[in-house]
């Protein structure tokens, strides 16, 4: 169960997160301001986050709320508004399919930084940490098969009602800047993660972190959108696919997937968490095709299974490692409290003789 739930907190977060890529393409493609949508996305989610934060954390023992924690919160609220201006300048640039693509590269950066902060071990010899290793580059090279290789069409499904103009390519320049955004926006993400787990660790109350991590991203990007938004006009929300974005993004794009990566960094590491990434896009393309009238292509199967097989590797490779760990800790204990018994031993037998 210590590996099963994070599992599926993790497959949720990706489905919510690809689903939220289309969605937020959808509306900045009709013409909502991105910079708008970060805000009211922040506002909502704080509104999700607070009752959450007091009802699931009253009855915690929590440390006090110092004064450096707070610069922690508010570090994180920082690296979080430059994910949000990244992730969304480059959906708006590029597609959802390049979007989920550049996730591909958090597995490595995450992979990198857990071992230069030793978050993760390293040891060549060990078959778990061949396997975590091995798996990561599978699962990678397993998403860029998805990316790059379409084959022949298995199937195709008539669209649902969305339009598909909605993900038309942008101009070669524009392309290129959205890759360098969603790159820059892997990297960060990569550092969130590791950052966020050294936080929890000190103030391990997910809910409480989060609310914090989003009200200081919340006023950090209502700064900016404030000087960048000229147009009064763009704050209005209206009834239409603007406002479904805006709800979407606050519940499940912040709320969801910010709550649930949270509780599963504290439970299984970084590492872990950004082993999902690649499958984001299995999701996204998943989607295309229910809802966009996409076909299905052969290197999407292809990739699929290659993406699971490295998800195995490092599912194995963590669960060996939890159990070698305990195995190592109760062998430990039992050792110590094995020799403390002879020692008894003696000092009885010892009064035994003086008597």
């Amino acid at each position: 169960m210590g590996t099963l739930l994070p599992f599926v907190g993790m497959v949720v977060v990706s489905l919510s997160q690809a689903s939220n890529i289309v969605v937020t393409k959808a509306a900045l493609s009709r013409g909502i301001n991105k910079y708008v949508l970060i805000v009211y996305s922040g506002v909502f989610s704080s509104l999700i986050l607070l009752p959450c934060s007091f009802v699931f954390n009253r009855s915690a023992r929590l440390p006090p709320l110092t004064f450096s924690i707070l610069c922690r919160f508010f570090l994180l609220g920082l690296v979080q508004c430059v994910i949000n201006v990244c992730a969304y300048a480059g959906i708006e640039y590029s597609s959802p399919t390049l979007s989920t693509a550049m996730l591909n590269l958090v597995p490595a950066f995450t992979f990198i930084l857990a071992v230069i902060f030793r978050m993760e071990k390293l040891e060549w010899r060990s078959r778990t940490s061949q396997a975590k290793t091995l798996g990561t580059l599978v699962s990678i090279s397993g998403a860029f098969v998805v990316t790059f290789y379409k084959g022949p069409t298995v199937m195709k499904t008539e669209s649902l009602g969305v339009p598909t103009h909605l993900l038309i390519f942008s101009p070669q320049l524009k392309w290129i800047i959205g890759a360098l955004l969603l790159a820059t926006e892997a990297f960060m993400l990569s550092t969130m993660y590791i950052l966020q787990t050294m936080v929890l660790k000190m103030f391990p109350a997910v809910f409480t972190v989060i609310l914090y991590v989003n009200f200081f991203n919340t006023i950090l990007s209502s700064f900016y959108s404030l000087i960048l938004v000229e147009d009064p006009s763009a704050w209005k929300l209206r009834l239409d696919i603007g406002l479904i974005a805006v709800l979407y993004s606050a519940l499940f794009g912040t709320f969801l997937v910010f709550t649930f990566s949270a509780w599963c960094l504290s439970k299984a590491g970084p590492l872990f968490v950004s082993m999902f990434k690649p499958l984001t896009i299995i999701f996204a393309i998943i989607i295309e095709v229910l809802f966009l009238g996409d076909a299905l292509c052969l290197g999407s199967l292809i990739g699929a299974i290659i993406i699971v097989t490295g998800f195995y590797a490092v599912i194995w490779g963590k669960a060996n490692e939890e159990e070698k760990s305990r195995e190592e800790s109760g062998l430990g204990s039992f050792k110590s409290s094995s020799e403390k018994v002879p020692l008894l031993q003696d000092r009885i037998e010892d009064i035994g003789v003086s008597a």
